[in-house]
C-alpha cells in the first residue's frame, strides 16, 4: 500500500479514468482502474481502499446501484460520486446509499485532490477507532479477567484465536475458576459481541422444564403452557449461548443438542416445523466428561462436538503469580461498594499467607476473603488479622486434616507424595462427613463447612460423593 493512500477510480469512459489517475498518482496515491460497477466491486471484493471514485452513469450495473452493493462488503466505505448531470436528486440519492459526496463534471485538479485528501484522512480516523474498541475490548477482558501467569497467558492466547471463530468451545474447570468470565471473553471479542450472550445453568434449572427453557415450546405443548415461549436457542439467536454445566444434561436433552449443532436448527416442544437459528456454543463444566463418556452418561459424539476447541483453566493453586494483582482487583472493588479506602499495598505477612493458602474455592473463594477483610478492617490497611482463621493458621486445617477418617499423620513422605491427592481425601472425607451429619442436606452441609452451596454441590459431583445416611 501507497504511503499516502489507495484510490480505485472506477469509471466507463477510459479519458476519464487516464486524467483522474493521472492527477492522484502524481500526488502520491496507489491507484487502480475499474470500468464499471461489476469490475469496481470485484476489485473491492479482493482489497479495500481508502477511497473509490465512482461514476453515476455507466452501462451495466450503474454507479448508484454498485455504490449500494459496495457498502454491504464494506460499512465503512468512502465513495464519491462523479456525474455529468449533477442535480439536487442525484445528490439525495448518493448520500442515501452511503456515498460522501457528489463531485460534477467537470471539475477541477485541485478539487479532486482535496476532496480524495479528506477522505483518507476520514478513513484513516475509523482505522484508529476500531484499533481502539480492539484495544478496550482486550483491557475489558483483562480486567474483568485478571491473570499475569504463564498459566494464564496460554488461555488467553487460546481467548485471542478461538474468538472470530463460530467454532464451539468448551471450558473445563474447577469450581470458581472463572469459566463464565472466558466464555464472556470470548463472545465480547467475537463479531457477535454487539449480540445476546445468553447464559444457561443446567444444573439449576429442573431437568423436565429444560428442554421448554431451550427449545421453547407452543401453547397447549404440556400441562401448565397456557401460552407459547421463546427458547432461550432462539433469544440469542446471532449470538451466543453459554451453558455452564453441561455433564448435568439428560440423555434425550443431549441428543437434541447435538441436532442443534449439526443442523443448526431445533423444533420447539409441541411443534412440527423447525427454527432454524445462528448461534455459537460456549460449555463449560467442572466434571471430567471423557469419564462420563466412559460411564455411558455423556454422549460421545456430543462430547466431540462440543469439544472442538477445548479451553482448561488452572485452580489458582497451580497459578499463584495471580493472587496478587486478584487481591488488588477484589480490594478495588470491595473498597467502592463498601465507601473504604483500604490499601492495595499488601504487607508481607498478609501476602505470604495468602499466596500460601490452598483455595479450594479458587477465584471466588479468594473473593470471599478480600471482600470480609475490606469489610472488618479496623484501618485502612490489612493485617493477618483481617484473614479468615484457616487463611491465617495453615496449622489449623492440618489438625482438622488429622482428625478426619482415612488420613494418617503418620504418611511417610520420605518417598514423595502428592500432596493435592491427600487434599482430595481429606476434602472428600470432610463433604461425606458433614453430609452424613446434616441427613444428606446440602445447604446445611454447605453452612458447616463455610462453602457456597452452589461449589459444595459442584465438589458432590465431581467427586462421586455417596451419601451413607
Amino acid at each position: 500500500m501507497a504511503k499516502k493512500g489507495t484510490v480505485l477510480i472506477c469509471d466507463d469512459e477510459e479519458i476519464m479514468r487516464d486524467v483522474l489517475e493521472t492527477i492522484l498518482s502524481g500526488a502520491g496515491y496507489k491507484v487502480d482502474l475499474a470500468r464499471n460497477g461489476e469490475e469496481a466491486l470485484e476489485a473491492y471484493s479482493e482489497k479495500s481502499y481508502d477511497v473509490v471514485l465512482m461514476d453515476v452513469s455507466m452501462p451495466g450495473m450503474g454507479g448508484l446501484t454498485a455504490l449500494k452493493e459496495l457498502i454491504k462488503l464494506d460499512a465503512d466505505a468512502y465513495v464519491l460520486m462523479i456525474t455529468a448531470y449533477a442535480t439536487f436528486d442525484t445528490a439525495i440519492s448518493a448520500w442515501e446509499k452511503g456515498a460522501e459526496g457528489c463531485i460534477r463534471k467537470p471539475f477541477q485538479n485541485e478539487q479532486i485532490l482535496a476532496l480524495v485528501a479528506k477522505g483518507i484522512k476520514a478513513r484513516r480516523k475509523e482505522e484508529e477507532r476500531v484499533v481502539l474498541r480492539q484495544a478496550m475490548t482486550r483491557s475489558v477482558r483483562r480486567e474483568g479477567f485478571i491473570g499475569r501467569s504463564e498459566a494464564m497467558e496460554v488461555v488467553f492466547r487460546l481467548v485471542d484465536r478461538v474468538a472470530p471463530a463460530r467454532s464451539t468451545v468448551l471450558i473445563t474447570g474447577e469450581s470458581g475458576t472463572g469459566k463464565e468470565l472466558v466464555a464472556k471473553s470470548i463472545h465480547e471479542a467475537s463479531p457477535r459481541a454487539n449480540e445476546p450472550f445468553v447464559v444457561v445453568n443446567c444444573s439449576n434449572i429442573p431437568s423436565d422444564l429444560l428442554e421448554s427453557e431451550l427449545f421453547g415450546h407452543t401453547k397447549g405443548a404440556f400441562t401448565g403452557a397456557v401460552a407459547a415461549k421463546k427458547g432461550l436457542f432462539e433469544v440469542a439467536d446471532g449470538g451466543s449461548i453459554f451453558l455452564d454445566e453441561i455433564g448435568d444434561l439428560r440423555p434425550e436433552t443431549q441428543v437434541r443438542l447435538l441436532r442443534v449443532i449439526q443442523e443448526r436448527e431445533f423444533t420447539p416442544l409441541g411443534d412440527t416445523a423447525p427454527t432454524k437459528v445462528d448461534v455459537r456454543i460456549i460449555a463449560a463444566t467442572n466434571v471430567d466428561l471423557k469419564e462420563a463418556v466412559k460411564n455411558g452418561t455423556f454422549r460421545e459424539d456430543l462430547y466431540y462436538r462440543l469439544s472442538v476447541v477445548p479451553i482448561e483453566l488452572p485452580p489458582l493453586r497451580d497459578r499463584r503469580d495471580d493472587i496478587l494483582p486478584l487481591a488488588q482487583f477484589f480490594i478495588r472493588k470491595y473498597n467502592d461498594e463498601n465507601a473504604r479506602q483500604i490499601s492495595e499495598t499488601l504487607s508481607p505477612g498478609v501476602l505470604s499467607l495468602l499466596e500460601n493458602y490452598y483455595y479450594p474455592g479458587n477465584v471466588r473463594e479468594l473473593e470471599n476473603i478480600i471482600e470480609r477483610a475490606v469489610v472488618i478492617a479496623p484501618t485502612d490497611e490489612l493485617t493477618t488479622d483481617c484473614l479468615r482463621p484457616e487463611v491465617q493458621n495453615p496449622d489449623l486445617a492440618f489438625e482438622l486434616l488429622k482428625n478426619t477418617e482415612g488420613f494418617s499423620a503418620d504418611i511417610d513422605i520420605s518417598r514423595g507424595v502428592n500432596f493435592y491427592d491427600e487434599v482430595k481425601k481429606f476434602e472428600i472425607d470432610l463433604i461425606r462427613r458433614a453430609l452424613e451429619q446434616t441427613g444428606g442436606h446440602q445447604s446445611r452441609a454447605a453452612r458447616l463447612l463455610g462453602l457456597n452451596a452452589t461449589t459444595l454441590n459442584s465438589k458432590i459431583k465431581n467427586y462421586n460423593i455417596q451419601v451413607r445416611i
